[in-house]
């Protein structure tokens, strides 16, 4: 099974003057998207006892996602109110001493052995203890377990840049592939080309930066020549979990091709590197096309 471990919340969208309440958070997106896709995925992450628990957990079950690594709390759940500026999503969250904030380090549990690989990022990667306790799962299975790193940074919730950007630091150090939109390589490097940015992650220590770019498709970053896959030509409705989609699609790749291992990852080829990279795009295609994160199914897949 792949681990995604990260912030589940609800989304507050827009829709005629009001707003709906929809599941979300980037890492359960992701979590959700390997489900639907056929892969055996499972989730940690605390779920809240109100009503909005419920609604977090339908779709995780729906999808097949394990969640039996999934403490429940009596703290509430996270809401993320988001405003749409040309189809572009913006978001202000109402998260302190929420369900998923509040998990701590000692809350980690011993993984199951049937655990092959980790996900993990976004906002769950910023504040404390929630911060600490991801990156204290990393530091005790990175050695031994492939981890795939999506900051999917938010300038506006980061309240301290120097401990983040030190927590990232190491991280990135331990991750095996990273995942950097544009704007989360300008962030890192302000100065820098994005591809100048992307190269000096890779230098940090992963196997495999994925810089993705809307429209620009995504490039993958390694030992070799730099690989790129096209987007998918769609009508976007908006962008919400296209990045996560995309990652799902990545892991999906890798997985199936047997090569979602620290032996596989470090002899990988191009060849590969594009497959997934493919997969990823297809995926995220079918995400923008429709409003919100709905990640598409195996069926609904090219062939």
């Amino acid at each position: 099974m792949i681990l995604c471990a990260g912030e589940s919340l609800i989304d507050m969208v827009p829709e005629d003057g009001a707003f709906r309440p929809l599941a979300g958070g980037s890492v359960y997106n992701t979590a959700i998207a390997l489900g639907r896709l056929g892969e055996d995925a499972a989730y940690l992450w605390p779920i809240s006892r109100d009503p909005f628990g419920d609604v977090l957990l339908r779709p995780l079950s729906e999808a097949g996602v394990n969640t039996d690594l999934c403490p429940r709390t009596d703290r509430l759940t996270t809401l993320a109110l988001v405003t749409l500026t040309g189809g572009e999503a913006r978001y202000s969250f109402y998260d302190e001493g929420s369900a998923g904030r509040m998990l701590k380090p000692d809350d980690i549990p011993a993984l199951p052995e049937d655990i092959q690989a980790i996900f993990a990022g976004g906002i769950s990667l910023v504040p404390d203890p929630c911060g600490a306790a991801i990156e204290a799962l990393i530091e005790r299975n990175g050695d031994r377990l492939p981890v795939m790193l999506d900051p999917n940074i938010r300038p506006f919730f980061v309240t301290d840049a120097d401990a983040y950007r030190a927590r990232l630091a190491r991280l990135i150090a331990r991750a095996d592939i990273v995942k950097l939109s544009g704007d989360d390589l300008e962030w890192l490097y302000p100065h820098e080309t994005p591809e100048d940015a992307a190269r000096k992650v890779l230098e940090q220590g992963p196997r495999l930066v994925l810089q993705t770019g809307g429209a620009a498709g995504a490039r993958a970053h390694w030992s070799g020549d730099p690989v790129v896959a096209p987007a998918i030509r769609t009508t976007v409705a908006d962008t919400i979990g296209a990045g996560d989609t995309f990652n799902a699609g990545v892991l999906a790749s890798l997985r199936r091709q047997g090569v979602l291992s620290k032996a596989g990852l470090a002899a990988i080829t191009a060849e590969r590197i594009a497959a997934a990279l493919t997969l990823g795009a297809q995926a995220a295609a079918i995400t923008v096309s429709r409003p919100g994160a709905n990640p598409p199914w195996a069926h609904e897949m090219p062939a």
